[in-house]
């Protein structure tokens, strides 16, 4: 397996190998990590307190630093500082249970880090709100570059335990900017700042929140409507299918990461098949749902099957998954890719040692997938790939 596997469980190591995609720099990796190879030996749940403190710890580290460039005027380089020290806080926060102390605080220094960062590093991300009800969900816009009048956009939605901020680190939207396609990075109910600032928690109808966002960004004079796809990531892989079914505006879609059946997946789980993407899984999945206790949570995602799904989508539709997922099985893939029967250009793509990107996402190699990816989309949208 390619995945940079430094501590004895999956789960720390996802965290550390997502980190390190996501602009980590090795050293600052390893001083974080070499304190608590020990911790780690005690299992995924245990340490996790001990693995906060010291990722904070280099995360104020660099703020401080941050500060000392700021006072010199010197906001280029204020600004890398700042993202990596949010890259920082959100892993340390991502491996926290609910509830945990600090976890909240650590969550928010990180997003306002970001914000500031990629400002200060002169990046054209900016943050939105999508009207959703009567309350919005946080997104991050990234223009198309080099177009001239509205411009394609494709909606990018989280997993489980991801965030917008981690969305835009998956270079993704860069890729499909350069490409001449606008991405719109989003906080759907159940992750990032809809969960922990607006206690919006998440649902398996997710055309519910789908079709606000295309309206969102159909209002937008910048965006042409008749050229907006979604594509999510791990079980983002459920949610953007799932909107592409049931909302026919959507121009056309993918997914970094097949998720037909995550129901099923829970069973699995239950049984102990297959790895779980966070510590504290169960608290996790429980708090991400609202749901109560283990039956309750179990109800809530019974719907999340894309069976009788995947034939309602009739736009082009692209499935990609890492050959040896340890997390969501390969079989899954064929599974939404069969079922594509009313798509007018479906695809498969599996990524295998050849390239890269096997494990779950690409962890191991998220490079493979965002390109071939945001190829996808120029070419269905009408960007470019030259």
């Amino acid at each position: 397996m390619a995945l940079f596997e430094y501590f004895p469980n999956y789960v720390w190591n996802l965290s550390v190998s997502i980190a390190m995609a996501s602009g980590a720099e090795i050293g600052e990796i390893m001083d974080m990590c070499q304190p608590l190879l020990a911790k780690a030996e005690a299992g995924e749940d245990a340490g996790t307190v001990e693995f906060m403190q010291e990722w904070m710890k280099m995360a104020d580290k660099l703020v401080a630093l941050a500060e000392e460039d700021e006072a010199k005027g010197r906001l280029l380089s204020a600004g890398p500082k700042r993202q990596r020290a949010a890259l920082y806080y959100l892993t340390a926060e991502r491996m926290q249970a609910h509830g945990s102390e600090n976890r909240l605080a650590t969550f928010k220094k990180g997003i306002a880090n970001f914000l500031r960062g990629t400002s200060q590093a002169g990046e054209t991300v900016t943050r939105v709100e999508v009207p959703y009800g009567d309350t919005t969900l946080a997104a991050l816009f990234t223009p198309a570059e080099g177009v001239e009048g509205p411009a394609p956009c494709v909606v990018y939605l989280n997993g489980l335990d991801s965030n917008k901020e981690l969305l835009y680190w998956s270079r993704l939207p860069q890729e499909l900017a350069k490409r001449g396609v606008a991405s719109l990075c989003v906080d759907q109910p159940g992750t990032g700042e809809s969960l922990r600032l607006q206690g919006l928690p998440a649902t398996w109808k997710s055309e519910d929140w789908g079709t606000p966002v295309y309206d969102y960004l159909d209002a937008r004079d910048d965006i042409d409507s008749a050229r907006i796809g979604i594509t999510g990531i791990s079980l983002g892989g459920y949610y953007a299918p799932r909107v592409c079914a049931n909302e026919p505006r959507y121009a056309s879609g993918a997914v970094w990461g097949a998720n037909h059946n995550w129901a099923e997946v829970q069973q699995k789980r239950i049984n102990r098949e297959g790895e779980n993407p966070v510590p504290h899984y169960w608290k996790h999945v429980h708090w991400v749902f609202g749901a109560k206790d283990q039956a309750d949570f179990i109800a809530k995602s019974a719907g999340m099957n894309l069976n009788g799904q995947m034939e309602k989508i009739k736009v082009p539709f692209l499935v990609t998954h890492g050959e040896f997922d340890r997390q969501i099985a390969l079989d899954y893939a064929h599974q939404s890719y069969d079922q594509l029967v009313n798509s007018p250009r479906r695809a498969l793509k599996i990524f295998t040692p050849r390239e890269g990107g096997v494990e779950h996402v690409g962890a191991d190699n998220m490079s493979f997938g965002r390109h071939y990816i945001a190829d996808w989309f120029a070419e269905t949208l009408g960007g470019r790939l030259a």
